[in-house]
């Protein structure tokens, strides 16, 4: 890693809301790697799903043991854990074989459509009954959930969905536990669910992908910066199976996003034209929204990547997000606390 940087000037409080998105997730690996390394951002507060709140807990963990420099190492000691585990078994990596078959799409591995084909057969109740999850382990080796839970420093709120009413809930920083992070990346076609205080969760990103509200009401900031996984948009029609899965994908993993940015826009439209009475106007919170967008540097990448644990794969996600957040700091960087980046209305809804 390179070294980070000392910075004189006090560093912008901000919230951080992360998409999850399997091994994409390296990508936001490498966004706040370089946000830790320049230094200039104080994350107060940190929203996260599935892969998102993997990044958010090793990330709040390693300022709390180690400021800025530990919150980078312990990413770059996950993710390379990760990496390790790739190098056993990949399951998107692909087969001799492939290359012998006319036609086969690069974008589909063989070894991950046979996967899936088992996962359309059994469920992980039937393959895999003892409920073996490599990344319990991974996470308990790199996070003391017990240290984390007294934290008093960066505010975390990882989502998932409760599989019995359908509702979504965010758990706080006082009661992550390594099963909450688990709840909030079950995809229950790959795991089983996972209980909590007697119920049963699956992904967070059915019901918030990421959610925004508790950066909003939960964190002194007025700044939300949105970090996008799955594109937003995408120009052409999908016409292959895999085409069509991937897109469908994505849009599922927006539409939760997409709905809460315009209530966000609602507020904002309330407050700005003055339909709101003074006496409730101190309920209503007038944030600065701003996003990075995943549509043209993830572009090239389909669904099926996400379970791409290579060490290749990997480390290429992670450059694409420190270069990514290079850009994003260089062009808005003197928009952080003064005025929102992203204009919610013409962009997402």
């Amino acid at each position: 890693m390179s070294p980070t940087r000392k910075r004189t000037a006090r560093p912008k409080p901000v919230g951080l809301a992360l998409q999850g998105g399997g091994s994409h997730g390296a990508y936001v690996w490498g966004i706040l790697d370089w946000f830790l390394e320049d230094g200039r951002l104080d994350f107060e507060g940190i929203c996260g799903t599935s892969a998102g709140s993997v990044n958010g807990v090793l990330c709040a963990y390693g300022l709390l043991m180690g400021g800025r420099e530990g919150a980078r190492q312990k990413l770059d000691d996950f993710w390379r854990g990760v990496a390790g585990m790739g190098a056993i078994f990949n399951p998107a990596a692909h087969l001799p074989l492939e290359d012998l078959v006319p036609g086969w799409p690069r974008e589909s591995p063989m070894a991950l459509e046979g996967f899936k084909a088992v996962t359309r057969l059994l469920s992980p109740y039937q393959w895999n009954p003892l409920n073996y999850n490599p990344l319990r382990d991974a996470l308990e080796r790199h996070v003391d959930f017990g240290e984390l839970r007294r934290s008093r420093a960066t505010k975390l709120f990882v989502s998932a969905t409760n599989v019995r009413t359908g509702k979504g809930r965010v758990f706080k920083t006082h009661e992550l536990t390594v099963d909450v992070i688990l709840a909030s990346s079950c995809l229950p076609t790959l795991s089983q669910a996972v209980e909590i205080d007697g119920d049963p969760y699956w992904d967070g990103g059915f019901m918030g992908n990421p959610v925004l509200y508790p950066l909003m009401y939960g964190t002194d900031t007025r700044d939300i910066i949105i970090v996008h996984i799955n594109p937003i948009e995408r120009p052409g029609i999908p016409r292959t199976p895999h085409e069509i899965e991937s897109r469908m994908h994505e849009i599922t993993f927006n539409s939760s996003l997409i709905k809460e940015l315009r209530a966000v826009a609602f507020v904002k439209t309330l407050l700005e034209k003055g339909w709101i009475k003074d006496e409730h106007r101190h309920r209503l919170k007038d944030v600065l929204m701003h996003s990075i967008r995943a549509d043209e540097v993830l572009r090239d990448l389909s669904v099926a990547s996400k379970f791409d644990v290579s060490a290749a794969f990997l480390e290429d996600l992670r450059s694409r997000g420190r270069e990514t957040a290079r850009a994003w700091l260089e062009a808005h960087w003197k928009d952080v606390g003064k005025r929102s980046s992203v204009d919610v209305a013409a962009e997402f809804l």
